[in-house]
């Protein structure tokens, strides 16, 4: 018998259109002839498997479960897609571990930890992991101007703490454009990070549990047409993204070994990607995603591709390590 495999997509952030979009294409590649995928939106105005016909129907939160035409479907496993909070910060993997219904993403610990920036960056400094300075602020703390540009230096970025998609981000170059920069990091969370200006090549490293084992993928360049990898450029083609990266031999091995360490360091699962900027020849850590876009537009599912793996036999990869 096929296994129920729940997608689950959306979220409660601003990230939940990008999310739709990944669950759409996990959907669509997911294979028939081993699993029975439902697609699940897990939104703020309720939680439904949506159909082909696009019906709906209700999910009963109590067991993760829905009535659909008077049959009760259970789910084996979730394919868990959903940016930002509740499936990126460890609330969703928290849900469903007191259910017992495995899914596919770092498990609920490791999904907080590596969805707070600061307090990642904290803990892989203490594996000698290198980062860009930092200066952290909380909502309603005193902001010291002097102390802060002391600390971090102009060019700085001024980031939404606990925020993806590069939501709340901003670029500071004068003093004067420093405050604003943090009061619009706070629209998007309660702490902010404030970090020092990395000249370098940015370069995006995906890590996936394949075939039993942790596989580094090939490396992306990013080169930005904006200030620095934003919303736009993200998701709107308003950047290059080069797959494999122009970077040598020495620096890619680096960098993939740095991914893989992190991915080792903090005990993550399935798929994941790490940004880093070249700063001084080193590679310089600048966040980790647990649960990476999977849309047309996404970095990691060009990194499959250039790595020879299908879509299908990624999420088929990742589908069956949740079960076992």
């Amino acid at each position: 018998m096929k296994k129920k495999i729940a997608i689950a997509m959306g979220g409660y952030s601003n990230e939940y259109k990008i999310s739709l979009n990944s669950g759409e294409l996990v959907y669509k590649h997911t294979d028939r002839n081993l699993y029975e995928p439902y697609r699940v939106h897990i939104l703020e105005d309720g939680w439904f498997v949506v159909l082909d016909d696009g019906k709906k129907f209700p999910v009963n939160k109590a067991d993760f479960s829905a009535e659909i035409n008077q049959e009760k479907i259970t789910f084996d496993s979730v394919f868990n897609i959903i940016h930002g909070t509740p499936g990126e910060d460890g609330i969703f993997q928290g849900y469903l571990e007191m259910l017992n219904i495995p899914q596919t993403a770092c498990d609920y610990y490791q999904a907080a930890l590596t969805f707070n920036k600061r307090d990642c960056i904290s803990i892989l400094r203490a594996y000698g992991i290198k980062t860009a300075k930092n200066y952290f602020l909380n909502k309603g703390d005193e902001i010291n101007e002097d102390e802060i540009l002391e600390s971090v230096g102009l060019p700085c970025f001024v980031k939404a703490n606990k925020a993806g998609s590069s939501f709340g981000i901003s670029k500071v170059k004068k003093k004067e454009d420093l405050v604003a920069a943090i009061n619009f990091s706070f629209e998007e969370d309660e702490e902010v990070i404030i970090e020092s200006f990395l000249d370098g090549t940015e370069v995006s490293v995906g890590v996936i549990e394949y075939q039993g084992e942790i596989l580094p993928l090939p490396v992306t360049e990013i080169i930005s047409e904006n200030e620095f990898f934003d919303y736009e450029a993200k998701y709107l083609g308003q950047s290059k993204e080069i797959t494999p990266a122009n970077i040598s031999e020495e620096d890619r091995i680096k960098v993939q070994n740095q991914a893989k360490r992190i991915f080792k360091v903090l005990k993550l699962k399935g798929l994941t990607r790490a940004e880093f900027i070249f700063h001084e020849g080193e590679p310089h850590f600048i966040e980790v995603n647990t649960n990476p876009g999977l849309s047309e537009a996404s970095i990691l599912p060009q990194q499959a591709k250039a790595a020879g793996i299908s879509l299908t036999d990624l999420f088929t990869n990742v589908i069956e390590a949740s079960l076992s």
